[in-house]
């Protein structure tokens, strides 16, 4: 059986001041490293972690050095479970996005919304597809009794749970939360094929 943890990084600095990442370069707050390194500690108690697979947006790859005080696993860094990118719209203030630009908000247009591209970014369709055909490598690629440690971002992370449990992206975004540094884990039965969700959006170690 193969076990696949998924967190997601600690708060940055544009998290606190509510506005759109996307792919832009912000930094873990000093309350981003003390979740991290809480994390760090939970997963070594946890899981005997072979590898990690992190996002290589720079509040993953922060996320990532914290845990490696703890955990003692290589780091191979993809582009492949970061946020989605939003384009021009990125460093908006989370209200002014939804006031100026509700053809983009899922609360006011539903799926139309979710397959709308950010102009010069990704729709939310993008990004799903792109973080399950990286799911399905990496379950396709480990070895049957490996442990991987994935460092992503709150939007794959749904994204990849709703996939799992057949929900459309609507209720994949709006219906399930991930708080940073929440631990998700995934047990990946390579005879059957089948995927265990053992827990999601745990945070009872922050």
């Amino acid at each position: 059986m193969t076990t696949i943890v998924a967190v997601r990084h600690g708060e940055t600095t544009w998290n606190r001041e509510q506005l759109i990442q996307g792919w832009a370069p912000a930094r873990l707050t000093g309350l981003g490293r003390e979740e991290a390194d809480h994390l760090g500690a939970t997963l070594t108690e946890r899981y005997d972690i072979d590898r990690i697979l992190s996002s290589d947006l720079c509040r993953a790859e922060e996320t990532a050095d914290v845990l490696l005080d703890h955990v003692d696993a290589p780091v191979t860094y993809e582009s492949a479970w970061r946020e989605r990118d939003l384009g021009v719209y990125q460093g908006l203030p989370v209200d002014e996005m939804r006031e100026r630009f509700p053809e983009h908000a899922l609360e006011e247009a539903g799926q139309e919304a979710a397959h709308r591209r950010a102009e010069s970014g990704e729709s939310l369709a993008d990004l799903r597809d792109r973080v399950i055909e990286r799911w399905e490598g990496t379950v396709a690629e480990c070895d049957p009794a490996e442990t991987v440690l994935v460092v992503t971002h709150g939007g794959p992370i749904r994204l990849l749970l709703g996939h799992l449990k057949d929900l459309d992206i609507v209720e994949a975004v709006l219906e399930q939360s991930q708080d940073y540094c929440s631990i998700n884990e995934f047990e990946f039965d390579h005879e059957s094929g089948a995927v265990r969700i053992v827990r999601e959006n745990d945070t009872g170690h922050c």
